[in-house]
């Protein structure tokens, strides 16, 4: 691509699936509410909504198993991505995942048909726990939490377990199980977003809202990408945009979360809010920088290295967020 004026470049991202394109109009066009509804209806029915729905199993799981994929044995154990390593991404949890960053209406009739198999059928590979249950690592708990709000499921047991799993310094750690007492940003982030959706869904409680609060503190502290000790990067993988991101941690996610909540932004943000803006192309676009390896359904994007619509949406409306509110 050219370089093109904000009227082509929304132009650009409308040029898509309905999954995105509904978004486009919510959060960059704003369109009218009833264009935004009769845009989003069709993910369950046109497109990667729909090739994703079709996917389930008779028994309700993608790919056979909860977290992970049944194990799968010949010639046809792969998929049309041609990716062999890294984890795979097919099965129930990561399925529900992304049809939720679609933005597929949890009202539908065929997606509310599809969890209740869900729910009546799949089991963690932990030890067995009913999905919306949980398990017993707080990434995976966050997740599920995010997930059960999303799609109308009970997962008040699961939010009262992370509330009393939350660390001395703040944050959640998947390894608290084994002993853990420091903090993980890709664990915390996974719980955060799962808190939230779950107070914006319920109404939360003090204490649920209280720890939330200290989970952002712990990321802003930070600076979203720094050690608090030395100041240095915690991972260069966190300075790469990703989509989808999996459970994986980085500075567009964590400013997601933020813009999601709905403050001011903390000024303690503005260093990852400039990575991101550095990080748009001379037409205008944004990458996709880090693909997550892994077996997949199909492919979202064209690759790495390349225009991602994806990313160019967030950033966006991450960037539009930070300037609205600097700017009144």
């Amino acid at each position: 691509m050219s370089r093109v004026s904000e009227a082509g470049l929304l132009e650009w991202l409308l040029d898509s699936d309905p999954a995105l394109r509904w978004q486009v109009l919510r959060d960059l066009v704003h369109a009218p509410a009833d264009a935004v509804a009769a845009e989003r209806a069709r993910v369950a029915t046109e497109g990667w909504g729909a090739r994703l729905l079709a996917l389930q199993g008779p028994d309700g799981l993608w790919d056979g198993g909860a977290l992970f994929p049944a194990r799968r044995r010949g010639p046809d154990a792969g998929d049309e991505s041609g990716k062999t390593s890294g984890q795979p991404w097919t099965a129930t949890a990561y399925s529900l995942l992304l049809l939720r960053q679609l933005g597929v209406d949890p009202r539908h009739e065929q997606v509310r048909r599809a969890v209740a198999l869900v729910r009546d059928n799949c089991r963690w590979e932990h030890a067995g726990q009913p999905f919306f249950e949980g398990e017993v690592e707080p990434c995976i708990n966050g997740r599920t939490v995010m997930l059960g709000v999303y799609f109308g499921q009970d997962v008040g047991g699961v939010v009262a377990r992370l509330l009393g799993e939350q660390l001395e310094d703040g944050g959640w750690n998947c390894w608290t199980e084994r002993g853990s007492v420091r903090s993980s940003s890709a664990t915390t982030i996974n719980v955060l977003e799962g808190l939230l959706a779950h107070e914006r869904a319920t109404g939360g409680s003090a204490q649920s809202t209280a720890a939330r609060r200290r989970g952002e503190e712990y990321l802003l502290e930070r600076k979203l990408f720094r050690r608090k000790s030395t100041g240095a990067v915690v991972h260069p993988d966190w300075l790469r945009l990703s989509f989808p991101t999996r459970w994986h941690y980085d500075v567009l996610r964590a400013l997601e979360y933020f813009r999601a909540a709905g403050d001011p932004p903390d000024p303690r943000v503005r260093e990852a809010i400039d990575l991101v803006r550095s990080k748009q192309q001379p037409d205008g676009t944004w990458p996709l920088e880090n693909t997550h390896p892994g077996r997949v359904h199909f492919a979202l994007e064209a690759g790495d290295g390349l225009p991602s619509r994806w990313n160019t949406l967030r950033a966006l409306r991450v960037l539009r967020w930070y300037e609205r509110d600097r700017s009144t």
